[in-house]
């Protein structure tokens, strides 16, 4: 509290149509609350109106990677400390409710306790492009699925004659190319024109997400190869698992205080789980998902074609350890290298621009 002495600290609470805001000074007294729209007015509004109260310490800001983006984005160009407030806790709902002030008010509460401290994720580069391109990657790596699956079940309920002939190619992709070349009567209720009209739909959609999935990853390879080639250059470090790497971090890596803190928000740091005379720790369940996938699958390609790494599992399971045990200790040691080399690629980048 010492920090904020003299200043303001002020929390929000974001949505997708306003966003609500309290001000609290050093001693935690409630200032004043206003309710701000979000449009770029909206922003500089709520700057204007956290001056009034004095200068401003810090911003708490929920959901800064969704509602809070581009708010958290204003202020940080204008200069402010922007921190990550993650939503109350459960109990604290339970005593005192829940509404957007409430809301608001604890995210400023928090920031002035010290009890958050991470600064928000940079969304202003080329990180939060390749995370952009990513998602629309995966939406169609799920519609593409989605589209052969269906197109599996209409070739099962076909009419004999054309199952039969569609039966010459073994694999989905393969019958959705025969489908594609379908070739239906102009007119009738036949059950045989409406099934290849069915598939022929269905399979040129197979083909068109097959070709947007493509150049959305040739899109992703040049952004990835720009941000991290070090990190890329890595075993096991495809374009993916580096975009999912990248995305957890964000450009401003430097807001993790060590490793440890990005293996933590990875998922991949045991967290003490003692209690009187019982001394031990346990799985961390949260973390970002993602990142811990891509972790996950970097081990399990090491483990095949890295000597050294192999070395190290079985001189672990003599030891006494299961195999899962040794995947969750290799994740940890992965952490600790990729966080050097992304930190260090992140900082080339930001000295290039």
């Amino acid at each position: 509290m010492s920090d904020a002495v003299g200043g303001v600290i002020v929390g929000f609470d974001c949505h997708v149509d306003s966003h609500v805001a309290v001000a609290l000074d050093a001693l935690g007294r409630r200032l004043g609350t206003a309710s701000f729209r979000t449009t770029s007015r909206g922003y500089q509004e709520a700057l204007a109106w956290m001056a009034t109260f004095g200068p401003v310490i810090a911003v708490g800001v929920e959901s800064t990677g969704s509602h809070g983006a581009a708010l958290a984005r204003s202020f940080a160009k204008a200069g402010l400390r922007v921190v990550e407030v993650d939503q109350p806790h459960a109990h604290t709902r339970s005593r005192r409710g829940k509404d957007d002030t409430i809301d608001a008010e604890a995210a400023a509460r928090k920031v002035l306790s010290g009890e958050v401290r991470g600064a928000a994720k940079d969304t202003g580069g080329i990180v939060e492009s390749i995370r952009q391109l990513s998602v629309a990657r995966d939406g169609a790596i799920k519609a593409h699925t989605a589209a052969l699956s269906q197109l599996g079940d209409l070739v099962v309920t076909s009419p004999a004659p054309l199952r039969e002939t569609l039966d010459r190619r073994k694999s989905l992709k393969g019958k959705a190319t025969l489908c594609s070349r379908l070739r239906p009567s102009n007119e009738g209720p036949d059950p045989m024109r409406a099934a290849k009209i069915a598939l022929r739909s269905v399979a040129r959609r197979i083909r068109e997400l097959a070709d947007e999935i493509d150049r959305l990853a040739r899109e992703l390879d040049a952004l990835v190869a720009t941000a991290a080639p070090n990190t890329l250059g890595r075993l096991g470090l495809g374009t993916h698992n580096t975009a999912a790497l990248l995305i957890a971090a964000g450009e401003n890596i430097d807001r993790f205080r060590s490793e440890a803190s990005f293996a933590h928000l990875c998922g991949v740091a045991p967290l003490p789980a003692s209690s009187g005379r019982t001394t031990r720790h346990r799985l961390n369940h949260g973390g970002n998902r993602q990142a811990n996938r891509a972790l996950h699958m970097i081990v399990i390609v090491r483990l095949r074609y890295c000597p050294r790494t192999r070395a190290y599992r079985d001189r672990r399971i003599q030891e006494g350890r299961t195999k899962p045990e040794v995947i969750r200790c290799l994740k940890r040691y992965i952490v600790r290298e990729l966080f050097r080399t992304l930190r260090a690629d992140l900082g080339t980048l930001a000295a290039r621009t």
